[in-house]
């Protein structure tokens, strides 16, 4: 494995701006502060390896998805539809033959094709219907990968539960078929009729982040930008020295019950680990946090900003926790989409 700790300079195609957030621009966030201000998570050292097979064993994963037929069934939900948005039920076939489920929108009327978010949950969340992204102009489609209600039929690891599954092989690790099931609902946009191909972005938050950054680098020649806020699964091995809570805080018990396991459970999270994707992104990413997080530490979102190589735009809150920036930021986001997918053209 190659050593890789995060410490690349930015270039110059990156903009960082530290926003001194006020009460107007983020809801009040409980997570008590733990003095992130007095550290230096700018640069702090996140170490993670890279494994020598990172490149193969992720073409394998997606080799193994391409060997199920997609067959994306669309129903229509008329009791959730509105004047302005269509309101679709959707299910397709992931890795391992998993049926996963999402809901779909699109604009009533307007000029299509539309460009296309897939929007992406955080780790406790479930996807909501993202009405509100076609009363924008797109056409939206939220996610639910393996674990989460509507698709926890045959894989349901719990929460908490999800972040330590299997672990130790990065074969039969629960994130695998997670990661993959995004990759999918971008598959299933590129088959829609009403979508424009060229125009399909990904939108997340915490484990949304994480996976928008992962999904970015598996499909450099389709995603077109990515915001992506408070990136969890960034760091993975340094982040629970940081963060006093969960999810990160399973890898802790794990280690205390299972102490033997720390060099096997360092070597599978390497090919889940968002800083060995951020490289291989392409398309121009907005990256928000907030330096009093106690979730996803600051100082893994400061090396993900480091190591990636595409366009950046990074913004920084300085008295907000796990919400970076909630609501006030939304407004960044909406903005930095549009800019990137034109909605409306």
């Amino acid at each position: 494995m190659e050593p890789h700790r995060g410490l690349r300079t930015s270039t110059p195609m990156h903009r960082t701006e530290h926003l001194l957030a006020t009460a107007r621009d983020h809801q009040h966030d409980p997570t008590p502060s733990r003095g992130t201000l007095l550290r230096d998570p700018e640069n702090a050292t996140v170490e993670v390896e890279l494994p020598d097979d990172f490149d193969d064993f992720w073409a394998a994963g997606l080799a193994d998805c391409a060997s199920y037929p997609l067959d994306p069934v669309l129903t229509e939900m008329p009791a959730l539809s509105t004047d302005q948005v269509i309101v679709y039920d959707l299910r397709y076939t992931s890795y391992g033959g998993l049926r996963i489920a999402g809901w779909y929108t699109v604009p009533r009327g307007g000029p299509a094709p539309y460009p296309a978010l897939v929007t992406i949950p955080g780790y406790i969340s479930e996807p909501t219907i993202p009405k509100e992204w076609s009363e924008l102009g797109y056409a939206a489609l939220a996610v639910a990968p393996r674990g989460k209600l509507r698709s926890n039929s045959v894989f349901n690891p719990g929460y908490p539960g999800l972040l330590t599954h299997n672990i130790v092989d990065p074969n039969t690790y629960g994130y695998r078929g997670f990661y993959l099931d995004v990759v999918r609902a971008v598959e299933v946009l590129l088959d829609r009729p009403e979508v424009d191909n060229l125009r399909i972005g990904l939108q997340g938050s915490s484990q949304g982040g994480g996976l928008g950054i992962s999904t970015a680098a598996l499909m450099p020649d389709v995603i077109r930008c990515v915001a992506a806020g408070a990136p969890y699964l960034c760091g993975i091995m340094t982040a629970p020295t940081l963060a006093r809570s969960y999810p990160y805080e399973e890898i802790n018990e794990y280690l205390r019950v299972h102490p033997k396991d720390v060099d096997r459970v360092r070597e599978t999270v390497a090919y889940y680990d968002g800083l060995n994707f951020a490289p291989k992104v392409q398309a121009p990413t907005l990256l928000y946090l907030g330096l009093e997080d106690d979730v996803c530490p600051p100082e893994t979102g400061f090396a993900l900003h480091r190591v990636l190589t595409c366009e950046t735009t990074f913004h920084t809150y300085p008295h907000c926790a796990h919400h970076a920036g909630l609501p006030g930021v939304m407004r960044i986001v909406e903005d930095f989409l549009a800019e990137h997918l034109s909605p409306g053209r």
